[in-house]
């Protein structure tokens, strides 16, 4: 009696734990320029975080940008595509499964621009936990290593909020 209970117990607790394992994440298509080596750093950014990434190199950026109805102010270099939103510019990877957790009625995530901290525009991967202004004093004049950028949520209508500072 005490061994099928046992038993019981353990198929419960098995089955517990695969109902609670984390869905495998969709896969992400990045379109970018034909060799842009900070791209390539953040889709590798991505694979490390899990994901699974086609990347699709382009000539036509803006192309691909107007398709996937990327605001004119709100462009970087890269794009991407998961499950119906679109990713733009060097995204971290926590923000992007967020996303994909909270599923908000939103075209998707953007970091306008080229923020250098930012994941594929890291320089000696400089970190600060207050999200400040990080320069580099061996050169000269001093070269910013980090700086202050904002992942913005976009919504269907256009406009954004702040989904998470860095």
């Amino acid at each position: 009696m005490l061994r099928r209970s046992l038993l019981l117990l353990a198929t419960l607790l098995t089955a517990g734990v695969h109902a609670a394992s984390p869905a495998a994440l969709p896969t992400i298509e990045v379109y970018m320029p034909t060799v842009c080596l900070a791209c390539i750093d953040w889709a590798e950014h991505l694979r490390q975080n899990g994901f699974t990434v086609k990347v699709t190199q382009t000539d036509d950026m803006e192309a691909v940008k107007r398709r996937l109805k990327v605001p004119k102010d709100l462009e970087a270099v890269p794009s991407a595509t998961v499950a119906g939103y679109f990713i733009e510019g060097h995204v971290h990877a926590d923000q992007i499964k967020e996303l994909l957790n909270e599923k908000p009625q939103a075209l998707g995530l953007t970091v306008p621009g080229l923020p250098l901290g930012a994941p594929g525009r890291e320089y000696s991967s400089p970190t600060c936990e207050t999200a400040c202004t990080v320069l580099d004093k061996d050169s000269a004049p001093p070269r910013v290593r980090r700086e202050l950028y904002e992942t913005l949520l976009v919504r269907k209508d256009g406009r954004t909020s702040t989904y998470a500072r860095h």
